[in-house]
Protein backbone atom coordinates (compact mmCIF):
# COMPACT_ATOMS: atom_id res chain seq x y z
CA UNK A 1 0.00 0.00 0.00
CA UNK A 2 1.34 3.37 -1.05
CA UNK A 3 0.90 6.25 1.34
CA UNK A 4 0.37 9.63 0.01
CA UNK A 5 2.34 12.25 1.69
CA UNK A 6 0.10 15.36 2.48
CA UNK A 7 3.02 18.14 2.87
CA UNK A 8 1.03 20.74 3.24
CA UNK A 9 -0.76 19.11 6.23
CA UNK A 10 2.52 18.01 7.06
CA UNK A 11 4.36 21.89 6.57
CA UNK A 12 1.20 23.29 8.71
CA UNK A 13 1.43 21.04 11.53
CA UNK A 14 5.24 21.71 11.44
CA UNK A 15 4.92 25.61 11.82
CA UNK A 16 2.52 25.19 14.36
CA UNK A 17 5.07 22.55 16.79
CA UNK A 18 7.76 25.28 16.29
CA UNK A 19 5.06 28.03 18.13
CA UNK A 20 6.01 25.54 21.25
CA UNK A 21 9.77 25.21 20.96
CA UNK A 22 11.74 25.87 23.98
CA UNK A 23 14.61 27.76 22.23
CA UNK A 24 15.80 30.25 25.08
CA UNK A 25 19.73 29.50 24.25
CA UNK A 26 20.07 29.67 20.19
CA UNK A 27 16.74 31.45 19.72
CA UNK A 28 16.14 28.78 16.86
CA UNK A 29 12.73 27.56 17.28
CA UNK A 30 12.33 23.90 14.66
CA UNK A 31 9.07 22.25 14.68
CA UNK A 32 8.70 19.03 12.66
CA UNK A 33 6.19 16.76 11.62
CA UNK A 34 6.61 13.08 10.15
CA UNK A 35 4.00 10.77 8.43
CA UNK A 36 3.79 7.15 9.10
CA UNK A 37 3.06 4.76 6.77
CA UNK A 38 -0.64 4.40 8.49
CA UNK A 39 -1.22 8.69 7.21
CA UNK A 40 -0.96 9.73 11.05
CA UNK A 41 0.90 12.64 11.38
CA UNK A 42 3.54 13.57 14.38
CA UNK A 43 5.05 16.57 15.69
CA UNK A 44 7.48 17.81 17.71
CA UNK A 45 9.56 20.86 18.43
CA UNK A 46 13.10 21.33 19.76
CA UNK A 47 13.45 21.40 23.78
CA UNK A 48 16.70 22.96 24.58
CA UNK A 49 18.74 22.44 27.92
CA UNK A 50 21.34 24.73 29.65
CA UNK A 51 23.49 21.60 29.70
CA UNK A 52 23.70 22.08 25.95
CA UNK A 53 23.80 18.39 25.43
CA UNK A 54 20.55 17.48 27.01
CA UNK A 55 19.12 19.14 24.37
CA UNK A 56 16.74 17.24 22.03
CA UNK A 57 15.80 18.35 18.47
CA UNK A 58 12.17 18.13 17.04
CA UNK A 59 12.77 15.78 14.34
CA UNK A 60 13.91 13.33 17.28
CA UNK A 61 11.06 14.30 19.15
CA UNK A 62 8.70 13.62 16.83
CA UNK A 63 9.92 10.09 15.79
CA UNK A 64 9.64 9.44 19.67
CA UNK A 65 6.04 10.17 19.77
CA UNK A 66 5.46 8.11 16.95
CA UNK A 67 7.25 5.38 18.04
CA UNK A 68 5.52 5.89 21.52
CA UNK A 69 2.20 5.58 19.42
CA UNK A 70 3.04 2.03 17.96
CA UNK A 71 4.21 3.74 14.54
CA UNK A 72 7.66 2.26 12.93
CA UNK A 73 7.33 2.92 9.42
CA UNK A 74 7.14 6.30 8.03
CA UNK A 75 6.86 8.04 4.21
CA UNK A 76 7.48 11.60 5.14
CA UNK A 77 9.20 14.22 7.03
CA UNK A 78 8.70 17.86 6.90
CA UNK A 79 10.92 20.28 8.97
CA UNK A 80 10.06 23.94 9.74
CA UNK A 81 12.10 27.24 10.83
CA UNK A 82 10.94 30.42 10.73
CA UNK A 83 14.27 31.71 8.98
CA UNK A 84 15.48 33.07 5.56
CA UNK A 85 17.28 29.79 4.62
CA UNK A 86 16.23 26.76 4.41
CA UNK A 87 16.84 24.04 7.33
CA UNK A 88 18.00 20.36 6.59
CA UNK A 89 18.18 18.12 10.06
CA UNK A 90 21.26 18.05 11.81
CA UNK A 91 23.88 15.07 12.16
CA UNK A 92 22.05 13.20 15.09
CA UNK A 93 18.81 13.60 13.91
CA UNK A 94 19.69 11.93 10.43
CA UNK A 95 21.04 9.16 11.84
CA UNK A 96 17.87 8.72 13.73
CA UNK A 97 15.36 9.06 10.97
CA UNK A 98 17.82 6.21 8.88
CA UNK A 99 16.86 3.78 11.48
CA UNK A 100 13.05 4.40 10.42
CA UNK A 101 12.80 5.91 6.88
CA UNK A 102 13.69 4.46 3.96
CA UNK A 103 17.13 5.74 2.11
CA UNK A 104 14.91 6.92 -1.12
CA UNK A 105 12.47 8.56 1.54
CA UNK A 106 11.61 12.37 1.19
CA UNK A 107 12.48 14.41 3.89
CA UNK A 108 11.61 18.51 3.03
CA UNK A 109 12.39 21.91 4.74
CA UNK A 110 10.12 24.69 4.48
CA UNK A 111 9.85 28.15 6.11
CA UNK A 112 8.16 31.15 6.75
CA UNK A 113 8.21 32.52 3.24
CA UNK A 114 6.27 29.61 2.57
CA UNK A 115 9.50 28.25 0.44
CA UNK A 116 10.23 24.42 0.10
CA UNK A 117 13.33 21.97 -0.60
CA UNK A 118 13.27 18.53 -0.91
CA UNK A 119 15.95 15.89 -0.15
CA UNK A 120 15.98 11.97 0.04
CA UNK A 121 17.72 10.94 3.04
CA UNK A 122 20.11 9.09 1.01
CA UNK A 123 21.33 12.36 0.38
CA UNK A 124 21.87 13.99 3.46
CA UNK A 125 22.95 10.24 4.92
CA UNK A 126 25.06 8.67 2.40
CA UNK A 127 25.87 5.64 3.71
CA UNK A 128 24.42 5.52 6.67
CA UNK A 129 24.97 3.20 9.62
CA UNK A 130 21.11 0.87 9.98
CA UNK A 131 19.91 -2.06 11.57
CA UNK A 132 20.96 -3.74 8.24
CA UNK A 133 24.66 -3.18 9.79
CA UNK A 134 24.30 -5.22 12.92
CA UNK A 135 21.76 -8.00 11.12
CA UNK A 136 24.54 -8.49 9.34
CA UNK A 137 27.61 -8.57 11.73
CA UNK A 138 29.62 -11.89 12.83
CA UNK A 139 30.85 -12.92 16.13
CA UNK A 140 34.57 -13.29 16.31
Amino acid sequence: MTTSIQWAELARAAKAASEQAYAPYSKFPVGVAVQAQSGKIYTGCNVENASYGGTICAERNAIAAAVVAGEREFVGLMVYTPQDQLTPPCGICRQVIAEFFTPDSPVRSCNHLEQQQEWTLEQLLPSAFTPLFLANSKKF
